[in-house]
């Protein structure tokens, strides 16, 4: 049995190489790709990004912050926060088309509304701005694998942040902590195997995968909120 185990071992870390490889090097110009985000996706994800960045600026002064503090939270927030959630549903759309479909996101105008609403009144940010739909019959392992590259791209970023947050200092230390911390949440939450969420396709493609997967986003998460 351990030889099987590590044998399986093998088999994860390879997949994890090279999908992370995948997405680090998707084999297109930069300029290629952005061609294939048409116009109206461009401007639900710019939507989408500055409601949630909004939103999680409206909690971070809740205190009270001047002009300045005002500035440096929402941009912030446009650095860690919808960083996270953009290259999240790009990495999906962008995974999804290696293997011949067509992916958008779709922005979802009453839940950017309930997120920003309830972040201003309740301090809390229930961050579900959309999708990114998949239009074709993908198999089960295409449908695996195109779900788990969002949460493969936020433990990815969770390396520069973290430099940062080790290494930075001051605002910079700050900055690296927040979205070391979002990006673990985010990858964490979307693995979860409920509903609609990106855990359950990929526990149902391959159980293995998912496991390390949702051990390595929990684990960074633990980390993040020592």
């Amino acid at each position: 049995m351990v030889g099987r185990d590590r044998e399986i071992t093998f088999q994860v870390r390879a997949y994890l190489l090279e999908e992370a490889k995948a997405i680090i090097v998707p084999g297109q110009t930069l300029y290629q790709m952005l061609e294939r985000i048409p116009l109206r996706e461009r401007r639900d994800l710019l939507i989408a990004w500055l409601a949630i960045s909004i939103a999680f600026t409206l909690i971070y002064i809740r205190g009270g912050v001047n002009v300045t503090g005002l500035i440096f939270f929402f941009v912030m927030s446009l650095l860690t926060v919808g960083v996270a959630f953009i290259l999240h549903e790009l990495a999906h759309k962008f995974t999804a088309m290696r293997y011949g479909y067509w992916a958008e996101f779709k922005k979802d105008n009453q839940m950017l509304l309930v997120a920003v609403v309830m972040a201003a009144l309740v301090g809390v940010v229930f961050a579900a701005p959309g999708a990114t739909y998949i239009y074709g019959n993908a198999t089960r392992a295409e449908n695996g694998r195109i779900s788990a590259a969002g949460p493969i791209t936020n433990l990815l970023l969770c390396i520069p942040f973290a430099l940062l947050m080790l290494f930075g200092g001051g605002l910079i230390g700050i900055v690296g902590l927040v979205g070391f911390r979002v990006n673990a949440m985010i990858a964490t939450f979307n693995m979860l195997p409920i509903s609609v969420l990106d855990g359950r396709k990929i526990l149902a493609w391959n159980p293995a995968v998912f496991a390390v997967l949702m051990a390595a986003s929990a684990g960074l998460l633990i980390w993040s909120l020592l």
